[in-house]
């Protein structure tokens, strides 16, 4: 499975109207080559360089499985229009945080899950309670990172 984004590239400089510093609005991500036998997706988007361990920046699952992207500016609604629900993030919000790093280089991963299942969860799960509730159902998994830095 690969995951891919047109707005910046793997290991690349995240843009800073992804950020706090910009309109702090989701990037478009594009995903292939999934397994047979996908029924949703679920992603999760966080930091493992802040300084008081990882933050998470973005919980999203229950992902119809006939899409394979999202689009920029992902609305932070609990529950979206085409069905996938928001989890929390470290900011304790629905939808996407985008960076907004005290200081150096941060890396942000953008981690996706093909999953077997419809999860069929109420909105709002931190990662550590979709991690929980995904693990029997991972048929595969891939990511991309982005650094981003403010100056």
């Amino acid at each position: 499975m690969n995951i891919v984004s047109p707005a910046f590239e793997n290991e690349g400089s995240i843009p800073s109207r992804y950020t706090c510093d910009g309109e702090n609005i989701s990037p478009e991500l594009n995903w292939s080559d999934f397994p047979d036998g996908t029924k949703s997706f679920a992603l999760i988007a966080d930091d493992p360089d802040a300084p008081m361990g990882t933050w998470v920046h973005w919980v999203i699952y229950d992902i119809p499985s006939n899409l394979n992207s999202l689009s920029e500016g992902v609305p932070s609604d609990e529950i979206l229009e085409f069905g996938a629900v928001h989890g929390i993030n470290d900011f304790k919000d629905t939808g996407y945080g985008g960076p907004c790093p005290p200081k150096g280089i941060h890396r942000y991963f953008f981690k996706l899950y093909a999953l077997d299942d419809m999860l069929n969860l109420k909105p709002g799960l931190t990662k550590k309670a979709l991690l929980h509730e995904i693990k029997r159902h991972v048929l595969a998994q891939a990511q991309i990172y982005g650094k981003y830095s403010r100056i």
